[in-house]
C-alpha cells in the first residue's frame, strides 16, 4: 500500500537509536513472531491453518504496507493453508537491513532466506504490488520454494505510468522527499490515511469505521519510526531501477520463467497499476488464470477478500487441492 509518511532521518542514523513506538495490532486467531537472520529482522505475521498439516503459504505486502494487508483474506483461507506473513525489511515492525538494501531484489532475498532458514516451502506464494514484484523474482529464481502464484496487481513495468502513480515513483528522486516533508508537516494521522485509502481504494466508502480507525492508529504508530519514510524512499527507488532493467533480470522476462501455476488479480478502479496490464501478465506467465475486479482499486485482498479467497480456492482445485 502506498503511503504519505513524514520523513524521519536516514537509516544509519535510525539504527543508531532504537524507537519507542505502539505495539502492532494483532487481530484475533493472528501471532507475531520475529525472526533473526544474518543482517535483517523480520517479523511475522502467524494465521495457523485450521488443522495440522495444511500446505503453508506466505503472503507479501505492497510498498508502504505491512503484514496486517493480509489479515482480511489470511481467515478466508485458513481452512487450505496455513498462513503466514511478513513484514518486509523497514516496514511494519521489521526493523531496516542492516546493509540498507531495499531493492525488489533485496526484498525477495529476504523472502528466500526466511523460507530457507525455516525450510517452510515450497509455499503458496501470495504478492501485492511491489509485494508482487518481489514474489515474481522468487517464484523466477527459486520455482523450487513456489508452489503456486497470487499476484494482486503487481508492479510489474509500464511504459505508460498512470498519473496518480507518478508522486510513488517521484520518491526515488533525491530531495523529492525533503520536500515533501516541508509540504505536509501540518497533516495528521487521519489526513494522511484517508489520502492513502483515495489512492488504493476503489470506493474508499467501503471501508468500516472500524478499519478506518485502525488504519490510523498505525499511521500514527509509522510516524513514530525514524526509519520509515527511508525505507519508503529506497523501496520506491528499488522499483523504479527494477523497471529499466533488462535482459534475463527484467521483471516481465522473470515473469515467462515462473514454472508455478499462478493467479492474477487486477482491479478497474486501480490507480496505480493499469488495469490494461492484466492482459499482457496473462500472455507472460505461463500457466496463468486471471482475475478481473472491475470495482476493485489497488489492494483487492482488502476490498474484496472473499473474490480473491474463492479465486484462490480454484487455482488450488485446478492444482489437486495441495
Amino acid at each position: 500500500m502506498s503511503s504519505t509518511e513524514l520523513p524521519g532521518v536516514q537509516a544509519a542514523a535510525a539504527a543508531a537509536v532504537a524507537p519507542t513506538v505502539s505495539a502492532v495490532r494483532v487481530a484475533d486467531g493472528e501471532r507475531l513472531r520475529s525472526v533473526s537472520l544474518p543482517g535483517i529482522g523480520l517479523n511475522v505475521r502467524c494465521r495457523p491453518g485450521d488443522r495440522t498439516g495444511l500446505p503453508p503459504a506466505l503472503y507479501v505486502h505492497g510498498l508502504g504496507g505491512s503484514s496486517q494487508n493480509w489479515s482480511a483474506l489470511m481467515p478466508l483461507l485458513s481452512d487450505v493453508v496455513d498462513g503466514e506473513a511478513v513484514d518486509l525489511p523497514g516496514f511494519g515492525d521489521s526493523p531496516p537491513p542492516d546493509d540498507g538494501n531495499y531493492s525488489v531484489t533485496g526484498h525477495a532475498r529476504a523472502v528466500i532466506r526466511l523460507l530457507d532458514a525455516e525450510e517452510r516451502g515450497p509455499v503458496h506464494l501470495f504478492g501485492n504490488s511491489l509485494g508482487g514484484a518481489v514474489a515474481t523474482r522468487v517464484a523466477a529464481v527459486r520455482p523450487d520454494l513456489v508452489c503456486t502464484l497470487t499476484l494482486i496487481s503487481p508492479a510489474l513495468p509500464e511504459w505508460r505510468v498512470q498519473r496518480p502513480a507518478v508522486p510513488t515513483g517521484l520518491l526515488a528522486v533525491p530531495g523529492v522527499a525533503s520536500l515533501f516533508a516541508r509540504l505536509t508537516k501540518g497533516w495528521t494521522a487521519e489526513q494522511r490515511t484517508r489520502g492513502v485509502m483515495a489512492l488504493c481504494y476503489g470506493d474508499p466508502a467501503r471501508v468500516s469505521d472500524e478499519a478506518f480507525r485502525n488504519a490510523v492508529a498505525e499511521m500514527e504508530r509509522r510516524l513514530e519510526l525514524p526509519y520509515f519514510w527511508d525505507a519508503m524512499t529506497r523501496s520506491a527507488r528499488g522499483i523504479v531501477d527494477a523497471y529499466t532493467l533488462g535482459g534475463q533480470h527484467g521483471l516481465w522476462r522473470q515473469a515467462e520463467r515462473v514454472l508455478a501455476p499462478t493467479l492474477l488479480v487486477y482491479g478497474g478502479r486501480d490507480q496505480l497499476v493499469s488495469y490494461r496490464m492484466a492482459r499482457r501478465a496473462s500472455a507472460a506467465f505461463r500457466d496463468a488464470r486471471l482475475l478481473t475486479l472491475p470495482d476493485a482499486g489497488h489492494v483487492a485482498m482488502m476490498e474484496y477478500p472473499e473474490a480473491v479467497a474463492q479465486a484462490f480456492r480454484e487455482l488450488l482445485d485446478d492444482c489437486g487441492g495441495s
